[in-house]
């Protein structure tokens, strides 16, 4: 009798244990490995992460600079994986809320860099495709309809037939002057579709519409082709992501303009905008967009219909509204500025702040420091506009491409602005250009 209970109890023992095993591997299977100490460096016996900080920015500057042919008229759909793979825990809290976190950020740097450009976004879930809100050029109404997603749960299996079908359709009354696009966050390894996917593939590449594809687990062979298809057999537009970083950095890539291929590009032609006035009145009036009522809007200026927000297409006379200012916003995209180049030692005595932000700059020290690697000042922290040859720190040069996309030097008393904005110097030279290229008597 009490071997039976002590075998009985032992047998408890052995299941308690094994649950706790069994919990244990669990916290370990949601546990997130953060490898901090990597970041660290010791500088004068104390911890600091600039070098390294420093770093990252600066790779994130360097990217091509050429004046390029670009479509900053863009149709662009967003399709979202809402299946059970997003519900999926290798990004925190879950693939499915850091995505939708992303898009919400993606929409705000989007119609940032394309101001005169539409989105529309559709969800793949239970083997259909759901529009999550229409094509249109109002950020807010994006931001709400993809903030309303987070009640939901990722559910069933994705389609990418059916979202593609009905991409193509959301774009098939895109003007020609403008690009159409479809970007895809696949967290699935597999779709299910009704028919041949293949055949919409073609039809995607009969409509001119290029597709680029972001993975969120490996690499899938239709999105390979999907890709390569409709970007004359480039594949760069298909990447897997990393970590939640990568994810975010391809993400806001798109926000870009495509450069327009060769055998694409068309004579120049003139097309018509309309820049409407705003209005206030007494009472409020249904407004020719959307039928509801409003005070404010503002009056096409050619058959004076209401509309509440810019930029938009008049639903009466069809003509494209929009603001002066979206055209300057979209106008650094065509010629974007110059690269700054980093200061060496030699010629760092020139400065000793930011000229933007008055920051000091590190002090210069002896020659025999310059080039010694146990030295934590391997670098000047400067970085030099090739044309006005200001010294800007690494923030300032972060705010200037990526924000304002001028420079202050150069817009400053040391330059003088020419009418389609490009910079004169006082040695005939243009901000952004060489000498050779676009050089003017003064």
């Amino acid at each position: 009798m009490s071997r039976r209970r002590v075998d009985a109890r032992d047998g408890a023992d052995n299941d308690a244990a094994g649950d706790r095993e069994d919990d244990a591997r669990g916290q370990e299977t949601n546990f997130e490995v953060t490898r901090t100490w990597d970041d660290l460096e010791e500088v004068d016996g104390n911890l600091a992460v600039t070098a390294i900080s420093e770093a990252e920015k600066r790779r994130r500057l360097l990217k091509d600079t050429t004046p390029l042919q670009r479509g900053i008229i863009r149709h662009l759909i967003l399709l979202l994986d809402m299946s059970d793979a997003m519900g999926e825990k290798d990004l925190r809290p879950t693939r499915f809320q850091v995505t939708l976190n992303f898009t919400i950020a993606f929409i705000r740097e989007y119609f940032e860099q394309n101001p005169i450009s539409q989105l529309g976004i559709i969800a793949m879930r239970n083997g259909v495709a759901e529009p999550i809100s229409d094509m249109s050029g109002n950020p807010t109404e994006h931001i709400k309809a993809v903030s309303r997603q987070k009640a939901a749960e990722p559910h069933g299996q994705p389609s990418l037939e059916n979202a593609l079908d009905l991409a193509r359709a959301a774009l098939f009354h895109a003007p020609s002057h403008g690009t159409r696009e479809i970007l895809l966050v696949m967290g699935a390894l597999h779709s299910v579709d009704p028919g041949d996917v293949h055949r919409t593939i073609d039809a995607l590449v009969a409509d001119k519409i290029h597709a680029s594809v972001i993975g969120l687990a490996a690499q899938v062979a239709i999105c390979h082709e999907l890709v390569s298809k409709t970007n004359n057999g480039d594949t760069s537009g298909y990447n897997i992501i990393m970590h939640e970083g990568h994810l975010r950095e391809l993400m806001m890539a798109v926000t870009t303009p495509p450069a327009t291929l060769e055998q694409a590009k068309s004579a120049s032609s003139l097309l018509m905008m309309g820049f409407p006035s705003r209005t206030v009145d007494t009472q409020p009036s249904l407004c020719a967009c959307h039928s509801r009522p409003s005070r404010e809007g503002y009056l096409c200026s050619r058959c004076g219909t209401k509309v509440c927000g810019l930029p938009s297409e008049c639903p009466a006379c069809s003509l494209t509204l929009i603001l002066s200012t979206h055209l300057a916003r979209s106008y650094h995209h065509l010629f974007p500025l110059v690269n700054w180049v980093e200061v060496p030692w030699s010629s760092a005595n020139r400065s000793s702040e930011c000229f933007a932000c008055q920051r000091l700059f590190p002090e210069v020290p002896s020659r025999e420091q310059w080039h010694d690697k146990d030295s934590h000042e391997t670098s000047s922290s400067r970085y030099e506009c090739t044309t006005c040859h200001s010294h800007f720190c690494i923030e300032c040069d972060l705010f200037a491409h990526e924000v304002v996309h001028n420079c202050p030097g150069c817009q400053s008393g040391l330059a003088t602005a020419g009418l389609m904005g490009e910079v004169e110097m006082e040695d005939g030279h243009l901000n952004g250009y060489d000498g050779n290229a676009m050089g003017v008597e003064s």
